[in-house]
């Protein structure tokens, strides 16, 4: 028996009639016989009898009625959700994030998604650039959003906003009555970092090692987002970004960097063996996309 033949004997039993179960399913009668002679000789039972006014149940019609009704019900979910899931309308997306836009940006715009989207199922996977990319290699992620991947990776990229970085000082710290900090005043003074792998302080060193003098005092902290909270407490200053500060922590003041800043681009990114994203992936991707994106003023 198939899907069709169980909706045919459904719908002559809530019209009661071959003919108007034929015209509410646009058959001709004759289909709709022959539907239901073949699954009563594949069942092997007489499923209805035809009366004068209607069609009447047998026995086994009426079990065989009650039981198929959940599984018309079933399939017809299934074909929604199926209808669903090629349009983008349904399905799960594992997404990844570097800080701190993990933290203070995609809370909002995903709440926004979800309401629009209910069926898509969401996943978020906080880390740092290189072991996202790894997993999104591995296929254990469907996007990221991170700094751009080192060239020659397997990935498709589109840079979608600059990540703004300020120095972030102890109140009374020496370089505070500076007024204008080059990377060359930053030695002697205790500079909190992040780990090795990280491209924000990768980039962080090819800038202070133009500078010349004496060697930089470091201290690593693992994360990008605890490091305010580190130059609160006297610890040293740090490079955050900017959106972590929207409201200043007691203690500290902010500076800005004169010359080359520390400014990392940011954008989202795919496997090129993926790409173009299909369905869900392609809904999240293009919301992501817009909502993250410099707008471009014509």
């Amino acid at each position: 028996m198939d899907f069709k033949t169980l909706k045919t004997f459904q719908a002559i039993v809530s019209t009661g009639s071959f003919n108007r179960a034929a015209e509410e399913l646009s058959y001709a009668q004759s289909t709709v016989t022959m539907q239901i002679q073949k699954l009563e000789a594949q069942l092997g039972v007489q499923l209805l009898e035809r009366g004068k006014q209607q069609v009447i149940l047998t026995e086994a019609g009426r079990l065989f009625h009650e039981q198929s009704l959940q599984i018309v019900k079933d399939m017809e979910r299934l074909q929604s959700s199926l209808a669903d899931l090629q349009s983008g309308g349904a399905g799960s997306v594992r997404i990844g994030a570097t800080d701190p836009t993990a933290s203070y940006r995609l809370p909002q715009l995903l709440r926004i998604f979800m309401e629009q989207f209910p069926r898509i199922i969401l996943s978020v996977e906080i880390a740092g650039t290189a072991a996202l990319n790894g997993r999104l290699l591995r296929g254990e992620l469907d996007m990221i959003l991170c700094s751009a991947p080192q060239l020659g990776t397997e990935l498709y990229f589109e840079p979608l906003f600059t990540e703004e970085f300020v120095l972030l000082l102890p109140e009374g710290h020496p370089l505070e009555t500076e007024k204008e900090i080059t990377a060359d005043l930053l030695r002697g003074h205790r500079l909190l970092i992040t780990a090795a792998d990280c491209p924000y302080r990768k980039k962080l060193e090819s800038i202070l090692q133009e500078a010349a003098g004496p060697p930089l005092n470091t201290m690593e902290i693992g994360s990008m987002s605890a490091l305010k909270f580190y130059v609160e407490n006297g610890i040293g200053m740090a490079f955050v970004p900017e959106i972590t500060l929207q409201t200043l922590p007691p203690g500290t003041v902010v500076r800005r960097l004169s010359g080359p800043g520390v400014d990392m681009s940011c954008g989202i990114a795919c496997r090129i063996a993926d790409y173009p994203l299909r369905g869900a992936n392609l809904q999240v991707y293009q919301f992501l996309k817009r909502e993250l994106g410099i707008p471009v003023h014509m």
